[in-house]
């Protein structure tokens, strides 16, 4: 598997995160990448130890192409989350307040039964320092009982005046309680309807995204086919153009044995015309010679060949025919 093949294949697109980020979704990758550095070098030479650290340098781009894409992802997500917790928090601290608020009337109910509990006390701890003092007067007495008399007078306004405080907390605990069960329950129904309707986006965002992961799969697969479809027309293209190729150089070839062969056959044909000529024009010159022989030196036509031979033989001194 070469580098580059490598690198296309381990690319991860943004839009595959979510699937191939859990549990295990990693292992093709993981597999790939183990099988392109399964190899065992040899490290008693200079290209098997080069080798080694390629392998080991190519493993480090592959995690890096991995890893890269998925810290993205993980950065989204932690972004993602940030609107929940500001929500939460916001939430409880609402939450907090609402009791704070539904408890607020029983709180000071306590406070107030505190308090009367404490006047109580001092008016016990009052009758009992009076009721222990020997030297108070009669007339101290009757004022004490006077203003004992009018203490329960007070006390039994105070004790009515409670019982209707209470009995319009509890009204107002019992409406308060009931409007909070109102406000839960429309609370509930709303984030039930809120939930259904982030349900709903969330499945049609899921089906728009494997509609789209779909349509980019069958996308690829139809560029993959395209690109396959004109890597074959371009072979073709590319052995017909080497058999034409070759065609027009074994024709080239054969042109040009056949004009050797022609030049050969005319060089030998002119060599021969050009011996018959000179053949020619040889006997020519002898017949000449033998004629003129026989004309004015009185030689009979074997004594004039035979002189002709010596001359052409060049055994006669001094003596040549020019052709």
């Amino acid at each position: 598997m070469s580098e580059v093949t490598d690198l296309t294949v381990l690319e991860i697109k943004p839009e595959q995160a979510p699937v191939l980020y859990v549990a295990n979704g990693l292992d093709q990758y993981l597999e790939l990448i183990r099988q392109m550095a399964n190899e065992v070098p040899d490290l008693t030479t200079a290209k098997g130890r080069a080798r080694v650290a390629s392998l080991s340098a190519q493993v480090s781009r592959s995690k890096t192409l991995i890893e890269k894409p998925g810290r993205e992802y993980l950065k989204h997500l932690k972004e993602a989350v940030k609107p929940a917790e500001a929500e939460l928090r916001r939430f409880v601290t609402e939450c907090d307040n609402l009791r704070d608020e539904v408890r607020r009337p029983l709180t000071e109910w306590e406070d107030e039964q505190e308090r009367i509990k404490a006047d109580q006390q001092m008016l016990d701890w009052h009758t009992e320092a009076l009721a222990d003092n020997e030297l108070w007067d009669k007339a101290l007495a009757d004022r004490f009982e006077s203003d004992h008399e009018i203490a329960l007078l007070l006390n039994d306004k105070f004790d009515r005046d409670a019982a209707e405080k209470k009995a319009e907390a509890e009204r107002q605990r019992v409406a308060h309680e009931q409007e909070i069960a109102r406000q839960a329950a429309e609370q509930a129904r709303k984030e039930a309807e809120e939930a259904q309707r982030i349900e709903r986006e969330a499945a049609a965002r899921r089906e728009a995204d494997l509609r789209a992961q779909a349509e980019q799969a069958e996308r690829e697969a139809r560029e993959a086919l395209e690109r396959t479809a004109l890597l074959a027309q371009q072979a073709r293209e590319q052995a017909e153009c080497e058999k034409q190729e070759a065609i027009a150089a074994e024709r080239l070839r054969a042109e040009q044995a056949e004009a050797a062969r022609l030049a050969e056959e005319k060089r030998i044909a002119d060599e021969a015309a050009e011996r018959a000529a000179n053949e020619t024009h040889r006997k020519q010159i002898g017949t000449a010679v033998v004629n003129a022989l026989m004309s004015n030196a009185g030689l009979n036509r074997e004594q004039a060949i035979a002189t002709l031979t010596a001359l052409k033989d060049n055994r006669i001194p001094h003596a040549s025919i020019t052709y």
